[in-house]
């Protein structure tokens, strides 16, 4: 059982075959399948970094942002706010360990 696009189960039918589906019941189940969906998404595009793939995760990241009642726009403009105040992910910066104050950093490279 898994979470498909809305025209999945008539793409099916128009091959030949038979399909049984049903809609989630309520926002809380399809916010879990959508979070199984996008970790399937990511880990094809993961296998296959391409543009395809990268659009499926779009369309389930498009779809969480609606169902939690948000607006793309509202994202999108706090993505860049956030990118201009904390940078992006780009120098790949891998956070290893913080301490309590400066002196303690001195004290561990002893």
């Amino acid at each position: 059982m898994k979470l498909v696009r809305d025209k999945i189960p008539e793409i099916i039918e128009q091959s030949g075959k038979w399909v049984m589906c049903r809609t989630a019941h309520g926002k809380d189940e399809l916010i879990v399948f959508l979070k199984l969906k996008m970790l399937e998404e990511l880990d094809e595009f993961m296998m296959d970094p391409c543009v395809d793939e990268a659009a499926d995760m779009f369309e389930v990241f498009r779809e969480l942002i609606a169902v939690n009642g948000l607006v793309m726009e509202d994202v999108m403009y706090a993505a860049g706010r956030k990118r201009i105040e904390r940078g992006g992910f780009s120098d790949g910066i891998i956070l290893q360990e913080v301490g309590k104050n400066a002196d303690e950093k001195i004290k561990k490279s002893d």
